[in-house]
């Protein structure tokens, strides 16, 4: 190392020593601070926040408080780091990657210098700076040279969930991040495009830029199942961002609002037919006729005694109300409570024309009164939506009235329960079921809306979960991310377009992410091979890595060995393993590494758990993780093998979401991928 680059090397841990003082200042600052909160209430509430506060002050050693520096033309110069660092006086020595002086340490290039004559990155090897790198953007040929430590920090090998990608956000990404909170994008995202970790740094940038607002009407982030949740929900903490709510679709249609009480259980299971069918966005017509069908129109006039006099309104001054409510455009069950305000208006516009001056008490208590409240709930009954879709399931009738002309006589006897539970608390009912039950609930009384909803994997949503999804966003934006070719379930999208319809967000921006930064050349290469039979009208992606990776295709009749030998080959490596097998052999394959003495986790839909004698306290630290077909979507590990393609796609319910789960499967590596199989690999594939 010479002397000019050791000075340089020198001056910049100086200053990161000085940052990390300065953050330790910073910290004690808050708590020396005397909470005053006037009352007990407000002192917990503030000692509650200044211990938050001085928590997220907290440093990580294992981290540098920066990992970039721009220098610009008018002589200013900015470090920037996950978090804002400031001096005692209160000038910035460090600054958040996500103000707008950041922007142009993502953005500036060449063509577009954004003010910068000079980016700097660093090097970081267990939270200090051992390299740097600068890239002068006033030289026509520093484009040309791509930057090594960007290279080294994006295929640096990891284990455990999902990391932020704060030092590496490339332009095409910084643009999405920093879109509008007003604006909705939808992200077509090939594999290893860094869709995901865009979509969890655009939650944490808006609730940067627009705290406020959001603060009051919360941030979520719906994944495909609990293991993806799992691998993602560091990245938003790490940003300083805890309070995200993470979700399934499932858990979503089950929970309160807030996700704090269970309103469901989901015991029951559907064929695939029945899923889609009742996935179907048919069935929300079918739905708002039966909960509308309850409202009948009015024949008999309503006699409401008050004091000595009776008050007449004709049958067909109510049918006029009821009529007006029904086409307000309201919820049925805000129409319902409006009703008996209603009449009683009508009831007093007759006292006024008989010359009494009554008030809004009056109106009050005539609404209340028992004979409004008898009229109007025999004319607009409560509907509970367990015992209606328990109605509609199982008596055939009642399903025809809502469903003619919507569904066919096929379909009808599809949705119909074999042997029908005797109550509505007694049925088993089925995550689809759930997902119906959730619309039921919407069409009484509208579901609150979040400010911002970050949507991942959606293109295997059906159109009715879609809509669930998008009825918790309604007066807010969202970001939706995915990629049709990994669209793996019978009613995976067709297109976006259909996606944002469904969701209610009809005017988001849709972009294309098909720069690939995390799968390596070779893989993506082999893997792309299968375009063609699931996702003809889409561009096979790119790798820019330098690296191509390893790919190994290995077949042999004893599989297992192999199996175990690649494994074991795999950890003498750096970074996480992924073993990704057929749903039915899991058990076997989790037994034959346990009988091997692998330690090793098994992922499910609900999560990661630990195999074997030793269970672990933490699953996701164990280096091999055994991973069913069904459940590696969204998922990546550094070394990944795939056992017996051709029987993970044969588990599927047809050729097109077989090859398309393969997909799926063979673009989880990050730095290598072996291949063992018995069985003929898929003609694609050969």
């Amino acid at each position: 190392m010479s002397a000019a680059i050791d000075d340089v090397l020198g001056s910049e841990q100086a200053y990161l020593a000085r940052a990390r003082a300065d953050l330790e200042h910073m910290r004690q600052q808050v708590l020396s601070l005397e909470v005053q909160g006037g009352n007990e209430v407000s002192a917990e509430y503030l000692s509650a926040a200044l211990h938050h506060r001085a928590q997220a002050l907290i440093d990580d050693p294992g981290t540098t408080l920066f990992f970039g520096r721009t220098d610009h033309d008018d002589g200013n110069r900015w470090y920037i780091g996950r978090r804002h660092v400031a001096d005692p006086k209160g000038d910035p020595v460090v600054i958040d990657w996500r103000a707008e002086v950041s922007k142009a340490f993502y953005q500036a290039g060449r063509n577009e210098r954004m003010g910068v004559a000079k980016r700097r990155r660093f090097g970081i090897e267990r939270g200090e700076i051992t390299a740097y790198e600068d890239e002068v953007l006033t030289d026509p040929a520093s484009d040309d040279t791509r930057s090594q430590i960007l290279a080294h920090e994006i295929e640096r090998p990891r284990a455990g969930p999902m990391r932020d990608i704060v030092a590496t956000i490339q332009p095409e990404q910084d643009v999405i991040v920093r879109a509008d909170v007003e604006t909705s994008v939808c992200i077509q995202g090939a594999p290893g495009t860094g869709k995901t970790a865009v979509g969890l740094h655009r939650a944490a940038w808006l609730l940067y830029a627009f705290r406020e607002r959001l603060a009051r009407s919360g941030v979520l982030v719906v994944g495909p199942n609990e293991s993806f949740l799992e691998h993602v929900n560091a990245v938003l903490p790490s940003l300083g961002e805890a309070q995200v709510r993470h979700a399934t679709v499932e858990q979503l249609v089950i929970t309160s609002p807030g996700g704090a009480e269970t309103l469901l259980t989901v015991r029951g299971s559907d064929t695939s037919a029945v899923t889609g069918l009742k996935g179907d966005a048919r069935m929300a017509e079918v739905l708002r006729r039966a909960v509308w069908a309850g409202v009948t129109k009015p024949t008999e006039a309503l006699v409401v005694p008050r004091g000595a006099n009776k008050w007449r309104v004709p049958a067909y001054e109510l049918a006029e109300i009821v009529e007006e409510l029904r086409n307000r455009g309201v919820r049925y069950s805000a129409a319902k409570d409006m009703l008996p305000h209603r009449i009683a208006h009508a009831v007093l516009l007759l006292m006024e024309a008989a010359g009494d001056s009554p008030d809004d008490r009056v109106q009050d208590a005539v609404a209340r009164g028992r004979e409004v409240k008898k009229y109007a709930d025999a004319v607009w009954p409560a509907v509970d939506p367990k015992k209606m879709l328990h109605r509609l399931f199982s008596q055939p009738a009642v399903l025809a009235e809502h469903a003619s002309g919507i569904l066919t006589d096929d379909e009808q006897k599809m949705l119909l329960w074999e042997k029908p539970p005797r109550t509505a608390g007694s049925v088993r009912w089925s995550p689809a079921d759930a997902v119906l039950l959730d619309e039921l609930t919407d069409l009484t009384r509208r579901s609150p809306s979040m400010g911002h909803v970050v949507l991942d994997e959606a293109q295997d949503l059906s159109p009715m979960q879609l809509r669930a999804v998008g009825r918790r966003c309604s007066t807010g934006s969202m970001t939706v991310l995915g990629d049709i070719a990994q669209g793996t379930t019978p009613w995976a999208t067709p297109s976006w377009e259909v996606t944002l319809e469904h969701l209610g967000q009809v005017g988001a921006v849709i972009d294309e992410l098909d720069r690939g930064f995390r799968v390596p050349d070779a893989v993506i290469r082999y893997a792309a091979r299968l375009l063609p039979s699931i996702a003809p009208g889409l561009n096979a992606p790119t790798s820019v890595r330098d690296s191509p990776g390893s790919l190994r295709v290995v077949r042999s009749d004893e599989r297992w060995a192999e199996v175990e030998r690649a494994v074991r080959d795999a950890l003498t490596e750096l970074g996480s393993i992924g073993l990704i097998v057929p749903d039915s052999l899991v058990p076997e394959t989790a037994k034959r590494l346990r009988d091997s003495g692998i330690e090793h986790s098994v992922l499910g839909p609900h999560g990661a758990s630990s195999d074997g004698d030793a269970q672990a306290e933490d699953p996701l630290s164990l280096r091999v993780s055994v991973v069913p077909a069904t459940t590696a979507k969204g998922l990546e590990y550094d070394w990944v093998i795939v056992l017996e393609p051709t029987q993970i796609a044969a588990e599927e319910p047809d050729e097109r979401t077989g090859l398309r789960r393969l997909y799926v499967v063979l673009t989880r590596a990050v730095t290598g991928l072996t291949v063992v199989h018995e069985q003929d690999l898929p003609e694609v594939l050969a």
